[in-house]
């Protein structure tokens, strides 16, 4: 090969490594580094991988070497969104920017005259979805005899879909002769491999593990707290910069996060299944082009999204199941760059973080959440640049006499002038002695603790040691923090630290101790 260089240790041309290099990759992700060398020596290729693998890449560089410089369609990759069509389409331009290749996404939902202009113009690499590719093959518009590499992307994803039989009708109209035939799917139902057994011939399969997906250049941590709304604004002041995306549970979560954020001065925008795809790309535009700082999305909508330099991943609602959560932190800690995943949880969903502690294989930290003194330690330069710039303007004097009528009640004009900028900064919250008295102030525990009433005791022969090494590998708490223990015939009394009492509660009640069903709840008081 003429004037190439390496990317790892995958030879390329000097046009796709500058392509490449461009994009921020430093070196070849585990699904590239197995597969384009396949690829490029002409086999047909099953990759077994998820979002977040570089799997664009793994069939993109392939593809854009081995495409002529003629205008004619030599590549077809099918893909089961319209996003993910318009995120692969972006990828390959990029990667064929020096090679000046000619991509096209077309899907659903987009005028298809437009579509069908770029093809008669001519374009070397169409990426669509199955439904509005086969309309483009019934009017035939789109001539398939000259495609000699054909990519189904998110294989499963498009079987779930109900597109298994429009990819059979369009790989029935593309040559089969010298066509070489990639699949990359999360999973391989059996559906996929019949249809892999069936259309590709003699397929090497390359697997990238779960483990794989959560790379240790992602930093992974939690925060317990009842008001996730006040934890979130105070990690985002305190801690981030860069570009972030905060994931929610449901479309109104995504909505309602968005106009709370919004109200309080934060750059951000939402994507959800209730936009049109005009307005899905119109928020997109504006987080590439920074000027969104913050998106936030469901599951659903983020499908597909493939958007480099993402610093931060955000669970804002805990994930449902650990896969869920391996596909929202692979959208940071990309192309060698280091990433950050924080998930906010309520004490009663420590259970469901072990679970996917557990199920990745990885430990996710606890951290306390910023004091506003580190928020203020952060912000102090711009406050203070602020305040000089009001003072230069001058343009408070209507303020003048508010000061004075609080200096003249005996107040030290610096602690009103500090009192002033507390109010601008946290806003006014009036605080009473009922409204801090905590839900577990009648327990009758020591100070600083809570205890609690469990209905086990002698009878089910449990021992001190037993609860204490339950709760604390429940818990996730250090044994040692645990107070006054007091065994009864049919039940007991332990005394756990008030900050993780909710936490003990949500995750021993209904659990079990030595084969016994056990329900937990604040004891009354003495």
């Amino acid at each position: 090969m003429k004037d190439t260089c390496f990317f790892g240790n995958i030879q390329v041309s000097k046009k796709v490594a500058s392509a490449i290099t461009e994009m921020g990759f430093e070196e070849p992700s585990p699904i590239q580094s197995q597969t384009i060398p396949l690829v490029l020596a002409g086999h047909d290729v099953i990759g077994q991988a998820q979002t977040g693998t570089g799997k664009t890449a793994a069939f993109g560089i392939p593809i854009v070497e081995k495409l002529a410089d003629t205008r004619q369609l030599q590549a077809l990759v099918l893909t089961p969104t319209r996003e993910l069509a318009i995120q692969v389409s972006e990828e390959l331009a990029k990667i064929g920017k020096f090679r000046r290749i000619k991509t096209l996404p077309i899907y659903g939902g987009q005028s298809i005259d437009r579509q069908i202009r770029a093809l008669q113009f001519g374009v070397q690499v169409v990426i669509g979805t199955p439904g509005r590719l086969l309309d483009h093959i019934r009017r035939n518009t789109i001539k398939l005899n000259n495609v000699k590499m054909l990519v189904l992307d998110e294989a499963d994803e498009m079987l779930d879909m109900g597109f298994i039989e429009d990819i059979e009708s369009i790989l029935q109209h593309v040559p089969a002769a010298n066509r070489q035939t990639l699949l990359f799917s999360a999973t391989m139902p059996a559906p996929i491999i019949s249809l892999a057994e069936k259309y590709m011939v003699d397929p090497v399969t390359v697997t990238v593990s779960k483990e794989q997906l959560t790379v240790p250049l992602i930093d992974q941590f939690y925060y317990e707290t009842r008001d996730k709304i006040e934890g979130l604004c105070r990690v985002l002041d305190a801690e981030t910069t860069g570009k972030l995306i905060i994931f929610c549970r449901t479309k109104k979560g995504v909505s309602d996060l968005v106009s709370t954020l919004q109200a309080r001065g934060y750059m951000v925008d939402g994507l959800h299944g209730d936009l049109s795809q005009s307005q899905r790309e119109r928020v997109m535009k504006k987080f590439r082009e920074g000027a969104l700082e913050i998106l936030i999305a469901t599951d659903v909508a983020a499908r597909g999204l493939d958007i480099e330099n993402i610093t931060h991943v955000i669970n804002f609602d805990i994930p449902q199941d650990p896969e869920s959560y391996v596909h929202r932190i692979g959208r940071t800690g990309r192309a060698g760059k280091k990433g950050i995943a924080v998930t906010f949880i309520e004490p009663r969903e420590y259970r469901q973080l072990k679970i996917i502690e557990k199920a990745v294989k990885t430990r996710i930290f606890r951290r306390q959440l910023p004091s506003p003194a580190d928020i203020l330690d952060r912000q102090r330069e711009t406050i203070k640049n602020r305040l000089i710039y009001i003072l230069e303007q001058g343009a408070f004097t209507d303020y003048h006499t508010i000061v004075a009528d609080v200096v003249s009640e005996d107040y030290e004009p610096l602690d009103v002038a500090a009192a002033a900028l507390k109010l601008f900064q946290e806003g006014f919250r009036e605080t009473s002695t009922a409204g801090n008295v905590s839900a577990f102030a009648n327990t009758g525990g020591e100070p600083g603790m809570v205890r609690l009433f469990m209905n086990v005791g002698r009878q089910q022969k449990v021992r001190p040691e037993d609860i204490v090494r339950k709760i604390a590998d429940e818990a996730g708490i250090a044994g040692n923090t645990i107070g006054a223990i007091n065994i009864y015939d049919k039940f007991t009394f332990v005394e756990v630290p008030e900050d993780v009492a909710e936490r003990v509660i949500s995750v021993m009640h209904r659990n079990t101790l030595k084969g016994f069903k056990v329900n937990v709840e604040p004891a009354k008081a003495r």
